[in-house]
């Protein structure tokens, strides 16, 4: 059935009994579903199934080198998926269910298909911490892979209403689940060949991981220029809206509109084209909630420039301040 989007009606499901077992119904069938989990809307599909794992990467416009999470209700679900050192082992006690991605060797019980690990020896695998998402998963009773539920280098959706901007006609369905609660996909972590790297920052801050980990994070070696991506988020230009993202900004300029955070205000904020402040309290757990959500609004006022100001790098800002340099990276 993936291969009608330019024909398919998407669904709106509601998340009750009738709704779920629908959306179930449909992944198991090859279908595409897209549900909320605490991070952002996820665009699902039978990850054991390299057809249904074909029509996301066609949904989305996603490059095929770029590997899939796969959702999967519970620890136990995870091992039979992947091999999980003590390290490993670790990190998914400790924050699962949750905003946080591992990544494992492939277990020689692993199911899902070759093109949502891109081929490589490894899985990406999470437990979310959402009652729709984890209630949906047990009825599915199959990894379920799930990228952000949009066309791919665009903003993320943390409403079913940003997914159905980007993949009405395009998908099967959307379970409603109002707004998401983080608002910025899962930290991503690998834990492979006896090193923990932190690959992409995300829900779960670095400090958190240290302290479960009882000591530092090893240094990422990943270099773009040299290797294929080894996990999702890891393209650089990437959450990419139609307006160009100017960083750091510490004034606004005529024209642009303008992304804030905190209670002042740089120069020229009041004649901006259009203003979204992520948090005027300064609180960077209510920034990344509010950040695609805001970048959608700011691309929407026409502006050709989006000025953000500076966001403080520590905890959450690291993960929104990687998410607004992919945003303002050169695109090809």
């Amino acid at each position: 059935m993936n291969d009608t989007a330019s024909t398919r009606r998407t669904a709106r499901l509601q998340p009750d009994e009738a709704g779920l077992a629908r959306a179930a119904a449909l992944l198991r069938d090859g279908g595409l579903v897209a549900f909320p989990t605490e991070t952002v809307y996820g665009l699902g599909a039978d990850a054991t199934d390299g057809r249904a794992v074909a029509g996301i990467y066609a949904a989305k416009e996603r490059p095929s080198f770029n590997p899939l999470i796969a959702h999967v209700p519970d620890l136990a679900a995870a091992q039979r998926e992947g091999v999980f050192g003590a390290d490993a082992l670790a990190l998914a006690r400790a924050f699962w269910p949750g905003p946080l991605t591992l990544v494992v060797p492939k277990a020689p019980t692993c199911s899902v298909a070759d093109l949502a690990t891109a081929g490589l020896d490894s899985v990406a695998l999470r437990v979310p911490a959402h009652a729709i998402a984890n209630a949906l998963l047990r009825l599915v009773g199959r990894p379920v892979a799930a990228p952000s539920a949009n066309r791919s280098g665009r903003v993320s959706p943390t409403a079913a209403e940003h997914v159905l901007e980007d993949l009405d006609g395009r998908i099967d369905a959307v379970v409603s689940g109002g707004p998401t609660e983080v608002g910025v996909e899962s930290t991503i972590v690998s834990c492979l060949d006896g090193k923990v790297t932190l690959l992409r920052p995300g829900g779960v801050a670095r400090d958190a991981i240290e302290t479960a980990l009882g000591r530092g994070l090893d240094e990422a070696v990943f270099s773009e220029a040299d290797h294929a991506p080894v996990a999702p988020g890891m393209l650089a230009s990437h959450y990419a809206p139609k307006a160009a993202v100017r960083l750091a900004a510490q004034a606004i300029r005529p024209g642009e509109a303008a992304l804030l955070f905190g209670p002042s205000s740089p120069q020229g904020a009041a004649g901006a084209a259009a203003t979204a402040n992520l948090s005027p309290s300064g609180d960077l757990a209510e920034a990344a909630a509010n950040l695609f959500a805001m970048l959608r609004r700011l691309d929407g006022s026409g502006a050709a420039t989006i000025a953000a100001a500076p966001i403080p790098d520590r905890g959450l800002g690291e993960a929104i301040n990687d998410r607004l340099r992919r945003a303002a990276a050169p695109r090809g």
